[in-house]
């Protein structure tokens, strides 16, 4: 049975951080692409940033230079940087997992934590 499970969201003001921790339970983790995605009501889920097994990244234009996903694949585990933080930044993030040895990275999904930027 595959859980992803978010963490670390909240409500912080403009300018300020947060680091989103996803914890895995799910086979060949090193072998998967795992991603972050995020929706507001009424939008799309979208792509903020991805990784791939070999490590390599990539962010919406929205997020980067402010945004930086990472991967511990000992723990099992994928993290979202988050610094300097906007409003237009509040959503529910999702962690996800692609199949193995494939470029996806939304064949699993995470329930998802709140994160609001707010003053």
């Amino acid at each position: 049975q595959v859980q992803l499970v978010e963490s670390g969201g909240g409500l912080v003001q403009p300018g300020e951080s947060l680091r989103l921790s996803c914890a895995a339970s799910i086979s060949a983790f090193a072998a998967r692409g795992m991603g972050w995605h995020r929706q507001v009501p009424g939008k799309e889920r979208e792509l903020v940033a991805s990784i791939s097994r070999v490590r390599n990244t990539d962010y919406a234009d929205s997020v980067k230079g402010r945004f930086t996903i990472s991967r511990d694949n000992a723990k099992n585990m994928v993290y979202l940087q988050m610094n300097s933080l906007k409003p237009e930044d509040t959503a529910v993030y999702y962690c996800s997992a692609g199949s193995i040895g494939s470029l996806d990275t939304g064949r699993y999904w995470g329930q998802g934590t709140q994160v609001t930027v707010s003053a």
